[in-house]
């Protein structure tokens, strides 16, 4: 859980940390300096609405019935995992072209001459990956371990983001946001089964649940069946019962229990609608993923070598720069070049002239 919400937190952080140093960045280059005070103001307010946003999830929920907050509860998560899904994919077709469009939304605004245009900006850019972390994370914000994970990658990833705007670290972007997303992907696919597991306990789905209208049991016993079963009861189970119980052998307590689940998404019991949809989702949505980031990375180290034969071959064609002239010693700066004279050293011992030399009696 602490893992997956530092991940989380430390992407989405990131991600905004780039939009406001682009932003800045171009500001100073067109010397609207007097312009970064909007893009404070902005990022500032949708900071706020995400995390209003998120206690009104959270503590909203307490006044509703048990059905209702179950049922709220897997639809965001449902929410959520078409949010992380769209969220990779986007980054993938946008990130390399994000530094030209934000540029160009800000030409937009600075020509319009509104006092507020870069507020507007700004709080938009950063409001989206706010909101996005906000439902992703929503389904965990009770837990104090998520909760300091992802407080803890949004500070990492202001001070990354500070010390590549300043020049003070290189990132190669297309790498990291490869594995993040790979990893992302893994966690929607955690988040789906979350999900599918309120709504089952809501009843709004099948499963196999105390009471609920369609629960595979043994006749014999009134047990609910679980996994493959033996006898005439061989995959009855399937699809609404239970996939697996390993309760007795992973304590779901357990820190054990809490990492695979904020990892990977895995319970100790799952139905077997969980693990369809788990299986389903990585199957479907990784390996396209998989090619176009990685066809990214490649992309981008092929640039990066092109770059550097032309970088060096510019360097050894460009003219020579001027000399520049040596700075004579203080008092001195205007003597002219070459040695200067000798004195014949008698000269300085006696005056002499061509008058006759006196002669002492």
């Amino acid at each position: 859980m602490f893992i997956a919400a530092l991940l989380i937190g430390l992407r989405e952080g990131l991600e905004a940390s780039l939009i406001v140093g682009i932003l800045v960045a171009y500001l100073t280059k067109r010397g609207r300096l007097e312009q970064r005070r909007q893009i404070g103001a902005g990022v500032a307010l949708a900071v706020l609405i995400s995390l209003a946003l998120g206690a009104l999830f959270t503590f909203g929920s307490y006044r509703l019935s048990f059905t209702a907050q179950e049922i709220i509860g897997g639809t965001m998560s449902l929410v959520a995992v078409a949010l992380v899904t769209w969220m990779v994919f986007w980054m993938l077709k946008l990130g390399r072209r994000m530094k030209v469009e934000l540029e160009s939304r800000s030409d937009d605004a600075l020509a319009t001459g509104a006092r507020w245009a870069m507020f507007g900006v700004a709080f938009v850019a950063v409001a989206r990956e706010g909101i996005e972390t906000t439902l992703i994370l929503w389904g965990w914000a009770l837990e104090p371990a998520a909760l300091s994970g992802a407080l803890l990658g949004f500070a990492i990833s202001i001070g990354v983001g500070y010390l590549v705007y300043r020049g003070m670290l290189r990132i190669n972007f297309a790498t990291f946001f490869a594995w993040t997303g790979v990893f992302l992907v893994i966690v929607a696919a955690g988040i789906l089964a979350y999900g599918i597991a309120d709504l089952q306990e809501a009843r709004v789905l099948p499963g196999p649940f105390s009471g609920h209208p369609i629960t595979p049991t043994d006749f014999r016993t009134g047990e609910v069946l679980t996994g493959l079963t033996d006898g005439p009861f061989w995959l009855a189970s399937v699809p609404f019962g239970w996939a697996f119980d390993v309760s007795a052998s992973i304590d779901p307590s357990s820190a054990a229990a809490a990492f695979l689940k904020g990892t990977v998404g895995f319970t100790p019991q799952m139905s077997w609608v969980q693990v369809i949809a788990w299986l389903l989702y990585v199957v479907l949505v990784l390996p396209p993923f998989w090619r176009r980031a990685f066809a990214n990375v490649a992309a981008a180290k092929a640039a990066q070598a092109a770059r550097q034969p032309q970088a060096a071959q510019a360097a050894e064609t460009a003219p020579p720069a001027p000399a520049v002239p040596a700075r004579h010693p203080a008092g001195v700066d205007h003597a002219p070049a070459g040695p200067l004279p000798v004195i014949p050293s008698d000269a300085t011992a006696h005056h002499r002239t061509n008058q006759p030399e006196r002669i002492t009696p």
